[in-house]
């Protein structure tokens, strides 16, 4: 499909060189063009400028923008969008009075929903998770990290990222897998964890490597998940199959993640709702993206990134959802943006830059995805009539998309 988009009211992002990321100062400009055009071709961004200095083209279906802001579409990057059922009776657990890690202890947490998962046919889960793709493509979301976590055993760890792959083989989206079978102990290794580790090392490793089914991996370095060490061993053994960390780091305490992220290299830490001087010591002068996760800490009651901070020491920033079945049953990265200028003081311009060109690089897609540039693929959001850029995360309640194009077809 050929596509020119006119008489727009501001297109956001416009980079001719577009960098890798912004940070620091820079994540607070935001380029753009008033009264603009956009031509798509063959899925790509052809070409774009003011109105004034409009082609004359022919063959191109035209999409009158008047009143309206077009820009980048998300990139989410960090999902668990690959789950099976729910776990709403934990929310209810936790009004009543309940933590996270309590609920956790008692059988809860990531070992239910990995529980629940085994039980699920790769049939089924494929069309639990494909519904749940759908919805999130609606809200402006064409490019999406999809992580395992949830099978906890070699098979099933496997059938998640089999699932995540039929994904991006149907649909549009632009889709980057993660093994993330360090994300909870199951209960039968509850005694012996390091006979799980040692799963994760030389068996789930090369299988997921031989069947080419991630591009990255995890680990959940946390107290009462896996240490600094055991994280550490996971990521050197993973090293070996190529295979880039992200790592959960950093949610509920400050245990050294961050430090052993850089270490070896992540492509980005992810959480961050604790952190400490050492922490943003650790990132500066690294290529290791920081991803704040907002909806998680709305959900769960704990403290926000602080974004602000992060920004103000002349880091970069990336925003994405965690969209999870335990905490943060959302994939809405409008959401997103507008939680972070509520709750961690960016300004919009800053959380658009890192929804959109930072969260690009922490799914390491930079090259394609992030900006509005030519030769970039054309996954783009158009607004609903709007005063500005300002008013999208200020009405955080409603749906200010007209329509979203991925890869140059209209959702």
């Amino acid at each position: 499909m050929k596509l020119l988009l006119t008489n727009i009211q501001q297109l956001l992002q416009t980079r001719e060189n577009p960098p890798q990321k912004v940070s620091g100062t820079e994540m607070n400009h935001l380029p753009s063009i008033n009264n603009a055009w956009v031509l798509i071709k063959d899925g790509i961004i052809s070409d774009y400028g003011e109105m004034k200095n409009i082609p004359n083209v022919e063959g191109f279906k035209p999409i009158d923008c008047t009143g309206k802001i077009v820009m980048p579409a998300w990139c989410d990057s960090h999902t668990h969008i690959v789950y099976a059922g729910n776990r709403e009776q934990e929310f209810v657990d936790r009004i009543k009075g309940l933590s996270y890690q309590e609920i956790a202890e008692k059988g809860g947490g990531i070992v239910n929903s990995a529980k629940k998962l085994q039980e699920t046919s790769e049939k089924e889960l494929y069309k639990q998770s494909a519904q749940r793709l759908e919805e999130v493509m609606k809200l402006g979301t064409a490019a999406i990290e999809i992580k395992s976590g949830y099978g906890l055993t070699t098979e099933a760890e496997s059938k998640m990222l089999r699932v995540a792959k039929k994904l991006e083989k149907n649909y549009p989206v632009t889709v980057k897998t993660t093994f993330l079978g360090a994300h909870a102990v199951p209960t039968e290794y509850k005694e012996k964890k390091t006979e799980y580790i040692d799963l994760i090392c030389n068996e789930m490793l090369p299988k997921i490597a031989e069947e080419k089914l991630a591009d990255y991996v995890d680990v959940f370095c946390e107290d009462g998940y896996f240490s600094v060490a055991e994280t550490e061993r996971i990521l050197k053994e993973a090293q070996k199959y190529k295979l880039t960390p992200k790592i959960h780091v950093n949610q509920f305490n400050a245990i050294g993640g961050i430090a052993a992220g850089v270490k070896y290299n992540a492509l980005s830490v992810d959480h961050l709702e604790v952190l400490t001087d050492e922490d943003i010591e650790a990132l500066k002068g690294s290529e290791t993206m920081p991803v704040a996760l907002p909806p998680c800490s709305y959900f769960l009651s704990i403290s926000y990134t602080p974004g602000r901070k992060l920004i103000d020491a002349g880091l970069p920033l990336a925003l994405a959802t965690d969209y999870n079945p335990g905490s943060t049953p959302s994939g809405n990265m409008n959401f997103v943006v507008s939680t972070a200028c509520i709750k961690m003081r960016l300004t919009p311009e800053e959380a658009i830059n890192a929804a959109t060109i930072n969260g690009a690089y922490a799914m390491g897609i930079s090259d394609t995805h992030g900006s509005i540039t030519k030769g970039k693929v054309a996954s783009l959001i158009i607004t609903k009539a709007v005063p500005s850029y300002g008013y999208l995360p200020y009405s955080f309640g409603s749906n200010l998309i007209d329509s979203v194009i991925i890869k140059g077809e209209l959702v």
